[in-house]
């Protein structure tokens, strides 16, 4: 997910979460400074790999961990909140999200086999982009608050309650599992054709679900 949500006041809540967080966390932690050469490429809308589902991780060893670390490196160098696995064209079922990426001592958030348990009956209407659909941002409506149960980086199950730009986040990242992607979700047509033709996209490579 892109980071165009600096100063936001929702983000409180990851930052409250991260605060809170196992120090083993801290062994997935990498530098949050941009790369001249990040390790692993993200696909573009247009891209056959975005559209794939992703596969559930049967082991969580050390070379899930190091995917990992290579795709916060890729996503700090692209300043970006959220990066799920097929976005660097690997289909495991991993994200990693740090809503905090300015400040270097909050740890990230690794989920391994993300699924939501519950999602609350209010929705919302934000404003997102993605870090596969560079400068494009559109209001998608999402329900507000989850609960996602998931694998941390050594297999250990975890189930987070979320609200706000965290709660958002992971829905969208975790609509990349599935081969969906936010623009597929969005309702303004006049908006998302604009939005995609500025940025040299084509509607064609939507796959819209209303």
């Amino acid at each position: 997910m892109n980071s165009d949500v600096s100063g936001d006041p929702l983000a409180r809540s990851f930052a409250q979460l991260a605060r809170k967080a196992d120090q083993s966390f801290r062994s997935l932690m990498v530098p949050k400074q941009p790369l001249e050469k990040p390790p692993l490429a993200i696909h573009q809308l247009g891209d056959r790999e975005l559209r794939h589902a992703a596969r559930r991780i049967s082991k969580v060893d050390e070379s899930i961990r190091d995917l990992a670390r290579d795709m916060l490196r890729c996503m700090y160098t692209a300043r970006g909140i959220g990066l799920a696995a097929p976005q660097v064209g690997v289909q495991k079922q991993l994200l990693v999200i740090d809503l905090d990426f300015e400040e270097a001592a909050n740890p990230p958030i690794v989920l391994i086999n993300p699924e939501i348990a519950a999602a609350g009956a209010s929705l919302n209407t934000y404003e997102e982009g993605c870090l596969s659909i560079p400068g494009v941002y559109l209001d998608v409506v999402r329900p507000s608050t989850v609960e996602v149960s998931f694998r941390d980086e050594y297999g250990r199950p975890r189930r987070i309650k979320a609200d706000g730009l965290l709660a958002r986040c992971i829905q969208h990242e975790l609509d990349h599992l599935q081969g969906v992607l936010f623009v597929d979700r969005v309702t303004d047509e006049l908006s998302l054709n604009e939005g995609l033709q500025q940025q040299g996209f084509e509607r064609q490579h939507v796959q819209s679900l209303r």
